[in-house]
């Protein structure tokens, strides 16, 4: 976070990069708006790495509607009760996900990784997250075939 006197007063804050960890859903992320990071009461946006060939685990987001711009890379996605729905989007298209929506990304490319921007409405970085083990043995990854 930024330290000069004009990025960081009480209500406006510049975050710079900062070095990412991995949620508990499996992705790699760069922590910037979110509670932890700068007391924010109602919003949370971030960076999302999913490097070459990864996925995620099953999981949904309790209570918390989620917004997704691909900056670049195709992902692929499971969603649904039983994941059987299956969707990709790929760099400049915009991807929403529903509170309680069990899904499942996953980088399509085995060379390119899949960076894209998060928003939610849980301020925290990690809180709604409800891992959903027990979905994953029933996805049809034929449907993740170019």
């Amino acid at each position: 976070m930024s330290t000069g006197s004009d990025t960081q007063k009480p209500g406006f804050l510049v975050v710079r990069e900062s070095a990412a960890f991995r949620g508990k859903q499996g992705h790699l992320y760069r922590p910037a708006i979110s509670a932890e990071a700068v007391d924010s009461k109602a919003l949370h946006m971030q960076l999302l790495e999913i490097p070459p060939g990864e996925r995620a685990h099953a999981h949904k987001h309790e209570a918390h509607e989620t917004a997704i711009y691909v900056l670049s890379g195709v992902s692929g996605c499971f969603w649904g009760e039983r994941l059987e729905h299956h969707a990709i989007a790929g760099s400049g298209e915009f991807v929403y996900i529903a509170a309680n929506v069990p899904h499942l990304p996953y980088n399509r490319s085995r060379t390119e990784p899949v960076t894209a921007v998060i928003a939610r409405t849980d301020p925290n970085e990690q809180e709604s997250v409800v891992l959903l083990p027990d979905l994953e043995a029933g996805v049809d990854w034929s449907k993740a075939e170019a």
